[in-house]
């Protein structure tokens, strides 16, 4: 029996700013998003970063380039330390989108039945 994690479409997550404040969000899980990203606003609530460098993204807005940043998260009782694009998620329904830079590394399985 497979024992790795297994995650919805959608997902409570905790991130931890660097001010000593967290939040908890419901992030989407997107199995073909490459990278994981937050949402601009999100950052500067929480006070996330530094900048580490830029980051080359496609998206369906086309390519753009964003600042890449390590951010502290929790999703199924799990802690890590990841990275994320930051970008303008205002119009999204989700601030926080999960990627395969993540699913992949943590090796987390998906089920889209899997309610939150």
């Amino acid at each position: 029996m497979d024992t790795r994690p297994i995650l919805g479409l959608t997902e409570p997550i905790i991130i931890y700013g660097n001010n000593g404040v967290t939040a908890r969000v419901v992030g989407r899980i997107d199995t073909g998003a490459t990278s994981s990203s937050i949402d601009m606003k999100l950052v500067e609530k929480l006070d996330l970063g530094p900048m580490e460098r830029l980051k080359l993204v496609k998206s369906a807005a086309g390519i753009k380039r964003r600042p890449l940043i390590t951010v502290k998260i929790k999703i199924d009782g799990e802690v890590m330390q990841e990275h994320f694009t930051v970008a303008d998620r205002e119009h999204m329904t989700y601030q926080l989108l999960i990627g395969q830079n993540i699913l992949k590394k943590r090796r987390f399985l998906i089920d889209p039945h899997k309610e939150v």
